[in-house]
């Protein structure tokens, strides 16, 4: 799945810009409403194309391009927030519900910042959000577990190795290459990169968690030093009736590194 073929739809939000989108019919027999993924800071829809497949079996699956990402203009509000970007995703439901893909309300999995938008997405839209699965995510820095400061570190310099290295233990990377290519940044632009990165950091969710009232499942990998994996219980407690899987060995890419983690987002998405 490649994010930058002209033929691509568009929704085209209140603001003029235009986000790229697709969406993956549902696998014959699935009756969902659809499946929003979510993909984490400065990454584009193709980020979850290793796992688009699996997750037709829960319904139609939507993925897009965040603004400044892919085949999405670069253009941000002042002050864009991870709220904005909730704002943004509702943009792209609309645009799919009216071209006849999805339904009304649809499960949403974020990840990574895209689990910080989706707090809103949920908190803010609660008729938009049927069921909601949070991976690798995080209240925000204020309420929950800070990220190490050499991790930060990683971030700013843009070490490729390191970075990846943040999202896959270096056996498993070496052996899925594909995984790597995948979750590689998108931006358009340093601005770009810049906004997302603002907006990840300061993201704040604590307002946004009790009022959530969709079914929720939080996910994490236990040797997540990007986003430590003590934020997964902050997540569960914070959200009335959130269930929660950690995954042993597993670090940020845990969704892309542990089968067991899409068994589990699809037996939730997909129960009765």
């Amino acid at each position: 799945m490649t994010f930058y073929a002209s033929w691509m739809p568009y929704a085209t939000l209140d603001d003029g810009t235009r986000l790229a989108y697709d969406v993956h019919p549902g696998a014959s027999g699935a009756d969902g409403p659809g499946v929003l993924l979510f993909a984490g800071q400065a990454l584009a829809g193709s980020s979850w194309s290793p796992l688009v497949e699996a997750f037709r079996a829960a319904g139609p699956v939507v993925v897009f391009d965040h603004r400044g990402i892919g085949a999405s203009d670069d253009a941000f509000p002042r002050g864009w927030s991870t709220r904005d970007c909730a704002r943004d995703a509702v943009g792209v439901l609309d645009a799919a519900r009216s071209a006849g893909g999805i339904g009304d309300r649809v499960d949403v999995y974020g990840f990574s910042m895209g689990g910080r938008a989706a707090q809103w997405l949920a908190a803010d839209h609660p008729d938009r959000v049927r069921r909601l699965i949070l991976g690798a995510t995080t209240v925000g820095d204020r309420h929950g577990v800070e990220r190490p400061s050499d991790v930060l570190r990683i971030l700013v310099r843009s070490d490729r190795r390191a970075l990846l290295e943040l999202f896959f233990p270096p056996d498993w990377l070496e052996s899925h290459p594909e995984s790597a290519e995948a979750i590689l940044a998108r931006p358009r632009s340093l601005p770009a990169q810049r906004a997302h990165f603002a907006a990840s950091t300061d993201h704040d969710g604590a307002a946004a968690l009790p009022r959530i009232e969709a079914p929720t499942l939080v996910l994490h990998g236990a040797e997540d030093r990007m986003c430590p994996a003590g934020n997964a219980e902050i997540l569960r407690a914070g959200i009335d009736g959130a269930r929660m899987r950690v995954y042993r060995g597993a670090r940020h890419g845990y969704h892309l590194q542990e089968p067991a983690a899409t068994v589990d987002a699809l037996d939730f998405l997909t129960a009765p």
